[in-house]
């Protein structure tokens, strides 16, 4: 999910990948923008997802003749090729017809006089290597939108830039811990990001920064997000909100609302937030970190931790975690000594031992393994 191009402006552009809102949103603020410049009314916007060859083909010839047919009211005019599926390397694109066809446009297009008129091309996949791409690299300019995910190292730094765009093109600001927890509800999901930020934009008014306070008042969590409360929870040490998430979280499960829930994934979310509060803790201890870090300062120390300092399994290394959600950990952690998260610990494994082996009722073994944990609240470090 890149920023556009700086590239100069030029009469032809392509704007493909795989993040298709991001590509839908581009190519509509170029059309947009392109018509307002020239005006007039002889922009033509054709349709390119095509299922075979010889749809492929009746594309490219309508191509040409909105290309060659001049502006009934002179003036400029847009031709828009939009959502073109035969650029990469499927069936249809590979096929000989097409291949020939598309060199051919290459030609022409090398050829032809562009005053007063401009071309954007909107894809998905595109086979860099071909002709047709070259030839557009040469002539104008190409942007590529790859989607993110999770399984990406740098998910959270793409998904921010991206955010932070989105905010500045409205006008407003929004400040790192705001940005941090709408990324961390939301995750590298573009066209649901644009939506949360449509909503705290409005919701801000006419200040100019967004808060903290706006995102969390406003902004929704999807299902990934949601997991998290009942880990947030028993980081807070909070029985009550545990409890409370916990009998969500089982009424889910029991009407198999979300099929992908159940009472052992609940306990290992569990074991992976004492875990990662045993691990902050152990970072604090070789000085890597601060425990009383705030969130900017977090993130500057993260990235100065030795990147073999953990191993390649994301359950064990904290440094695939979003930043935010080590510094809201990192929080916690100083609610709990080391011996008490040791003890979480061993009460969670044989949490787990009597939910596999003994086929008990999962809800009364987990909310037991809550009042164990967090049924005495806060004591001193060394004291349980």
């Amino acid at each position: 999910m890149p920023p556009p191009s700086a590239k100069s402006p030029a009469p032809l552009l392509l704007v493909f990948g795989d993040d298709e809102f991001s590509v839908k949103q581009r190519a509509r603020q170029t059309w947009e923008k392109w018509t307002a410049e020239l005006g007039g009314m002889d922009h033509e916007i054709i349709d390119a997802a095509v299922g075979n060859s010889g749809d492929a083909l009746r594309v490219v010839g309508r191509l040409r003749e909105a290309l060659q047919t001049l502006p009934f009211f002179g003036g400029g005019k847009v031709v828009w090729l939009q959502n073109c599926s035969f650029l990469g390397d499927d069936r249809t694109a590979s096929s000989l017809a097409v291949t020939a066809a598309l060199v051919e446009l290459s030609q022409e297009l090398k050829a032809f006089t562009w005053q007063n008129v401009r071309l954007l091309i909107s894809a998905g996949k595109t086979d860099k290597r071909k002709v047709f791409f070259k030839t557009l690299d040469k002539l104008g300019t190409v942007e590529g939108f790859s989607s993110i995910s999770v399984n990406d190292r740098d998910w959270v730094k793409q998904a921010e830039t991206w955010a932070r765009q989105a905010i500045h093109a409205r006008h407003q600001d929004i400040t790192d811990a705001a940005l941090a927890e709408l990324v961390s509800r939301i995750g590298p999901q573009p066209r649901q990001l644009e939506s949360e930020i449509e909503k705290v934009s409005l919701f801000a008014g006419n200040r100019q920064e967004i808060q903290v306070a706006d995102v969390t008042a406003v902004c929704s969590r999807n299902k990934q997000a949601r997991a998290f409360a009942l880990g947030d929870a028993l980081g807070d040490r909070d029985l009550r909100l545990a409890l409370q998430c916990l009998d969500e979280e089982l009424w889910e499960i029991r009407l198999k609302i979300d099929k992908d829930k159940s009472e052992i994934g609940l306990l290992y979310g569990l074991i992976s937030k004492v875990r990662i509060m045993l691990l902050l803790k152990e970072m604090v201890r070789e000085g890597w970190i601060k425990s009383d870090a705030d969130y900017p300062r977090l993130k500057s120390q993260l990235e100065r931790v030795p990147s073999d300092a953990f191993p390649a399994d994301k359950k064990f290394n904290p440094l695939a975690m979003h930043p935010f959600m080590l510094h809201r950990a990192l929080t916690q952690a100083r609610r709990y000594s080391t011996p008490e998260l040791i003890a979480a610990m061993e009460l969670l494994l044989q949490c787990n031992q009597r939910l596999v082996t003994r086929g008990l009722d999962g809800a009364l073994v987990l909310q037991q393994a809550l009042v164990g944990i967090l049924g005495g609240g806060p004591t001193r470090p060394g004291k349980r």
